[in-house]
């Protein structure tokens, strides 16, 4: 018989091919041509894992620590097994093996295959009750006699359907009516998120942790000339953290995030695991939930719900402790992909958990992952039918209703070419959290590392920002402020913009627009001054900072103006967007070439203007970011694939001045290290020291630097 050769890509962005002969009748697939969901997993196995099966050993036993059929690490809490540890082996029926506690906590939540190869067993490990469910890793002399051990269950046949029922299984599994079962949070300070330093550190003195600063366009105008619409940048910066990690050591040895005090995360991952995310999608998800588990900090908290056609709760909100790490893994590995996309379902679900918890961690966030579209909740907008109201899609207690502020923000991402752009950028807008498009599956722990390296930063929370007239003939025009909520007050003499947290290093520009009366007796104009309060999230104190009085320079006669650069680069910004808005806008209505145009005059005006004379980078950066928009543009497919999420996730950015991955392009002048912190970048690093090789991580990561670090010529 010939043989047919059939090709597996491997899931790190590579273009590695294995080829596995196959006779003609050959007629079941074998379990080798599946990519393995929990090989994934493993760094050390990317290079190391054969592509061949491993020979069957037609039978189950139980082994102990340095059986020479025990593979190196565990596929489950990727620890590894060694000779006289102390932790029981269980060599499945297939010849994998792994932990004994791991593979019975695997099968407990509903897994009966392998999670290497995904052979179906007959038989499976079964831990007695009167065992610790789950010791932590660092526990030694676990019992191993065979009294205590022995519960292994032998299966039925499987019915043609085992894997749905399996499926539905886990997902209405019962579970408590109220979550109010979140682990106590830990008062002491963990070791490893404390440094041992003065505590006068950045994160606890409060006079350290916002600068303001304010440049009005022009230094000097006419004193006999009165000027409508004169433009003032106000300029926020959140204070910078001092420790700093080595991304170059391995994952273990790497030190925590930041070494100064920093603020608790609640987190609540809302992960689709519909049919579509069958194979590489689950295996780089639970890659990347993986990545996430190992970096947050023992008095971080983490919820995992799961979502199809319906949605649970997959694990608690539980502490990020040694023996919580472990359950958070098994509990991810133990995903099974099937059934369809109720994306409002996994929202309430998630958004329950943070209502039902009895205690707060200060900063809490969501983090919702789909690569579909919600067919449950939210109808299509296809043909002559209304725009949808994705509203729906959000529980009350996110969006908000008549409450002010966001109190959840939920950062989206994107999947792939098929999700639903429109529906998680307005999830992402309405909440207050971010869109970000994961085109490329191997950027998806790249994505999720960017966004826990901004969380685990905050240092300011709940920030407003307000402007007050000085002199008694100015009144304020327009507060331009992106997505962030805004208002002049009646008698236009004051205004607020509500800007809610800061990750570390951030920061926020925003103009203010103003008349300037004529004063042919003065020489100097006192125009603004600025008012910031803001809470300490480390001592949930309040603090107030007033800035300077913003004044204009008036002489008699005014030379040629002199336009300040760092207004300049923040109009061109607020230009770029609104014509990405207006082309998004264009494209939907179906003129393609119409939006194109829109960019391409907006490209043509950043092109004239100061900063494009100076070569300031983010106007370079912000005509790169707008032809890619333009190509993505080049047809109604490419559009639908991928260039209206491309444009969504840019306009995400811009609004909230906050990072966001978007897309695969080649262009390094692109936006997409745009607004990284250094803690972003950090976290980057620390996922490139976990994934070499990736060439997206190769993209993500480089050297960052701040618009607003840059030299200002004027």
């Amino acid at each position: 018989m010939g043989s047919k050769w059939r090709k597996a890509k491997l899931a790190l962005g590579l273009n590695l091919c294995v080829y596995v002969p196959r006779t003609l009748d050959d007629t079941a697939a074998p379990s080798s041509e599946r990519l393995s969901d929990a090989a994934l997993l493993s760094p050390k196995n990317w290079d190391s894992r054969p592509m061949t099966p491993t020979p069957s050993s037609h039978g189950l036993r139980l082994a102990k620590s340095g059986s020479k059929s025990s593979k190196q690490t565990c596929s489950i809490c990727l620890a590894k097994m060694k000779q006289g540890d102390g932790h029981a082996i269980f060599t499945a029926e297939c010849s994998h093996s792994f932990h004994f506690h791991c593979i019975s906590s695997n099968v407990k939540h509903g897994n009966q295959l392998c999670p290497v190869c995904r052979a179906k067993w007959k038989e499976i490990p079964f831990q007695a009750p009167t065992l610790d469910p789950l010791p932590g890793r660092a526990s030694a002399g676990w019992p191993q006699t065979d009294a205590l051990m022995t519960m292994v269950h032998r299966l039925p046949p499987p019915p043609r359907r085992d894997l749905n029922r399996r499926h539905v299984s886990l997902l209405q599994a019962p579970e408590p009516s109220v979550f109010d079962d979140d682990e106590s949070l830990d008062l002491q300070p963990a070791s490893s998120e404390r440094s041992s330093g003065n505590k006068n550190d950045a994160g606890h003195n409060p006079a350290k942790t916002v600068e303001v600063k304010s440049y009005p366009e022009v230094s000097a105008a006419s004193c006999s000339n009165s000027y409508d619409n004169f433009t003032v940048l106000v300029h926020i910066k959140a204070a910078a953290t001092v420790g700093r990690l080595n991304p170059r050591g391995n994952q273990a040895s790497l030190p925590q995030l930041s070494q100064t005090p920093r603020a608790p995360v609640d987190l609540v991952t809302v992960l689709d695991i519909s049919g579509s995310m069958a194979g590489t999608k689950l295996a780089l998800l639970k890659r990347a939930m993986g990545f996430v588990i190992q970096n947050l900090g023992s008095n971080d908290r983490l919820s995992v719900i799961a979502f199809s056609s319906t949605a649970r709760r997959l694990f608690p909100l539980r502490r990020m402790s040694d023996t919580g790490r472990q359950h958070a893994l098994q509990a991810v590995n133990s995903l099974v992909a099937n059934g369809g996309t109720n994306i409002a379902e996994g929202l309430r679900k998630g958004a329950k958990v943070m209502e039902d918890r009895r205690e707060k961690n200060p900063v809490a966030s969501i983090i919702l992952l789909s690569d579909g579209q919600d067919t449950y909740t939210v109808s299509g907008n296809g043909g002559n039918q209304p725009q949808p109201n994705y509203q729906l899609l959000l529980p009350l207690s996110i969006h908000g209703g008549d409450n002010a502020g966001f109190q959840i923000p939920v950062h989206a991402f994107g999947f792939g070419a098929d999700h639903d752009a429109s529906s998680m950028h307005s999830i992402s807008e309405i909440s207050g959290g971010t869109f970000s498009f994961i085109e490329t599956e191997a950027v998806i722990q790249d994505a999720f590392a960017q966004c826990i390296g901004g969380l685990l930063s905050v240092v300011v929370q709940e920030l407003q920002v307000g402007v007050e007239c000085v002199h008694p003939s100015v009144h304020l025009g327009s507060l331009k402020a992106g997505s962030y909520p805004s208002r002049v007050m009646v008698d236009a003499r004051s205004g607020f913009i509500d800007v809610g947290d800061l990750y570390a290093d951030e920061e926020r520009d925003f103009l203010v627009s103003v008349n300037v009366p004529a004063e042919p007796s003065r020489n100097q104009t006192s125009l603004l001054k600025v008012r910031c309060a803001y809470r300490d999230p480390l001592t949930k104190e309040m603090a107030t900072l007033e800035s300077e009085e913003i004044k204009l320079e008036r002489p008699e006669i005014s030379g040629e103006a002199i336009v300040s650069i760092e207004v300049d680069r923040q109009r061109n910004r607020f230009q770029a967007a609104e014509a990405m808005s207006r082309a998004r806008t264009t494209a939907e209505r179906g003129d393609l070439a119409g939006a194109a145009s829109i960019l391409e005059n907006c490209r043509m005006l950043l092109s004239e203007t100061v900063s494009a004379k100076f070569h300031d980078r983010l106007c370079i950066a912000l005509d790169a970011e707008l032809k890619e928009m333009q190509e993505r543009m080049a047809s109604r497919h490419v559009y639908e694939a991928s260039g209206r999420a491309y444009i969504l996730s840019g306009l995400s950015s811009h609004s909230w001045q906050r990072a966001t991955v978007r897309g695969d392009s080649a262009d390094g002048s692109s936006l997409v290290q745009s607004y990284q912190t250094p803690s972003m970048t950090e976290m980057l690093a620390r996922s490139q020291a976990t994934f070499l090789g990736s060439p997206s991580t190769q993209r993500l990561v480089q050297p960052s630097w701040s618009f607003g670090l840059q030299p200002k010529p004027r």
